[in-house]
């Protein structure tokens, strides 16, 4: 299991928009908008834009709905905090199974993923909830503490590689599948690796 790296995240939503006149965001502007409920509530920071594309097609692929906030709801402003975002932004992560925070360098100075993931986790759980560190390079640290509180969303290597969870402790690691976390699985549901 390894982190996604930002070139195969990136390589992953140029595959998707290789047909599309204007590329990853293009597709994104003109994604059909879903109604819940969804899968996974994806939590990121706008500047990682291009990067989501690749996110949300890998989810995709693995068979989830996947909410991003200014594809499902672009008339959300999220430079703007206010009353009305924060209370679609509830809605809809009520609306979601679990979690995914897309770390990235560009996260760590977010000011609504924070919020998003304590507002889920308190309202779900930490077992509804998974981190996706999207790398430079294997080992790559991105700092935030906190962050390590959750299971990681990594790859298993192969032809097809697919999501899957660690959770790495002192006395060995743990894995389970999205599904798990998808559908509320929580301490039964880990496997030793």
């Amino acid at each position: 299991m390894v982190h996604y790296t930002i070139s195969e995240v990136r390589d992953a939503g140029i595959a998707e928009a290789r047909y599309q006149v204007g590329g990853a965001r293009e597709v994104l502007r003109t994604s059909s908008r879903l109604l819940g409920p969804f899968d996974i509530f994806l939590s990121h920071s706008f500047h990682d834009a291009e990067l989501i594309l690749g996110v949300r097609t890998i989810l995709q692929r693995a068979g989830k709905r996947v909410y991003v906030d200014w594809i499902d709801d672009p008339e959300l402003d999220r430079t703007k905090v206010s009353k009305l975002t924060a209370s679609r932004l509830r809605e809809r992560m009520n609306q979601c199974s679990s979690l995914i925070y897309a770390a990235t360098k560009a996260a760590s100075s977010s000011k609504w993923m924070p919020w998003e993931l304590g507002y889920f986790d308190g309202r779900k759980s930490a077992e509804s909830v998974a981190i996706m560190p999207l790398v430079a390079y294997p080992g790559e640290n991105l700092g935030q503490e906190y962050l390590g509180l959750y299971p990681t969303l990594e790859r298993l290597s192969g032809v097809r590689p697919s999501p899957v969870l660690t959770r790495r402790g002192t006395y060995g690691n743990m894995q389970k599948s999205l599904d798990d976390l998808i559908n509320g699985r929580g301490g039964t549901a880990w496997r030793s690796i």
